[in-house]
């Protein structure tokens, strides 16, 4: 990479980046200061993943993006056959099987699949898009590289992951160019196939998933048992009022009420220690980040860099706003995320990856 590349480094997105890494890891550790879930607080490992995703999000600003694209298959082929081994050798909680454990170091490969899937969709896209737009035979194979890993995902099992990846599908190819023809072709499709889905998804749902699903639509009918997490985080969230109560402060957090508050419910631990003005400070982050993303998909010079930047930001927008939803009750609980707040080295590295790719596509917009 010549100093003319460098130059032109999206300072505005790395700013927005370093940014939410700052207040994720300050909000990590008013989350965990008080309790010792391992040796090593999480808030020193969350920066030692900060760092390693860090190195690897810059290492991706020197690699060609048409290099990328090349081997883009071979990218989403590797982590698809992660995704099988997982079933057989991975480790997990409660009998699941999402994490390779290698001693102290763990990694979950349903979240490297995510930014993975999304260049090898966009590499195909790339190559079948036509003047007139897409038809429908043409969303054939996409569909199928969705099926496959959201199944996968669904034997490990995790429901969130695996319907964030067929939303973010979804989300891909209403926003990219197709014939009036396949939509109308599409929601045909979604009208005869609704039912049949909902009613065999309903009954291969194992009894806790179900659960989620009622606790979500009237929680009060179980306060103490499955609808405790909901509850104490509205609580959290709505005791916050506008400023908050101080940072380390609050109450539901710091005295452990709040089950899952380094993972889950994150953003109730920030809304409560720093109220309605903190949330909207954090939302107003967020925002910037996808309005960023959203204009350097509209600056790419390709069609491939152009659908990669959009996946990437709606990647972030709905794992951004699921999360959120799911802490204030207008979501069910299905462990999604908070991009750079949430505990977790495989969400982060997988993220900074993505922001290290929106970087490679602005700095050589005008390159090729």
């Amino acid at each position: 990479m010549n100093r003319s590349l460098t130059d032109r480094v999206d300072t505005y997105l790395v700013s927005i980046t370093i940014m939410l890494l700052m207040v994720g890891i300050a909000n990590l550790y008013a989350a965990s200061w008080r309790e010792n879930i391992s040796d090593t607080p999480i808030y020193i490992k969350q920066i030692y993943w900060a760092v390693v995703g860090l190195a690897a999000m810059t290492a991706v600003l020197f690699i060609d993006y048409r290099t990328i694209c090349r081997w883009a298959y071979a990218i989403y082929g590797v982590n698809l056959a992660l995704l099988v081994a997982v079933l057989f050798v991975g480790g997990g909680a409660g009998g699941a099987h999402r994490w390779f454990v290698f001693g102290p170091v763990s990694f979950q490969p349903s979240e490297f699949m995510k930014l993975s899937f999304i260049l090898a969709v966009s590499s195909y896209f790339a190559s079948v898009m036509r003047p007139d737009g897409l038809r429908i035979q043409d969303l054939l194979i996409p569909t199928a590289m969705t099926v496959v890993p959201a199944g996968l995902i669904m034997l490990e099992p995790d429901l969130g992951s695996a319907g964030l990846l067929v939303l973010l599908f979804l989300t891909m190819i209403f926003m990219i160019r197709m014939r009036p023809g396949t939509y109308v072709a599409l929601g045909v499709a979604a009208l005869v196939t609704a039912p049949p889905v909902v009613f065999f998804g309903w009954r291969f749902l194992k009894p806790y998933q179900r659960q989620r699903i009622i606790t979500f639509l009237n929680p009060e009918s179980d306060p103490l048992g499955s609808g405790y997490h909901i509850i104490q985080s509205k609580i959290a969230v709505g005791s916050g009022q506008l400023f908050g109560k101080g940072y380390l402060c609050g109450t539901q957090g710091q005295l452990k009420f709040l089950p899952e508050q380094h993972t889950d419910f994150i953003f109730s631990v920030l809304a409560e220690e720093w109220g309605f003005v903190g949330g909207v400070v954090l939302l107003a982050l967020v925002l910037a980040y996808v309005v960023r993303g959203a204009v350097i998909s509209r600056e790419a010079r390709d069609m491939f860099t152009s659908i990669t930047a959009m996946g990437i930001t709606v990647l972030f927008l709905w794992q951004s706003f699921i999360n959120i939803a799911m802490a204030v009750g207008l979501f069910p609980v299905v462990g999604i995320p908070l991009p750079f707040l949430s505990y977790g080295g495989s969400s982060l590295v997988t993220t900074l990856l993505g922001t290290g790719m929106l970087l490679n596509v602005h700095i050589r917009r005008r390159v090729f």
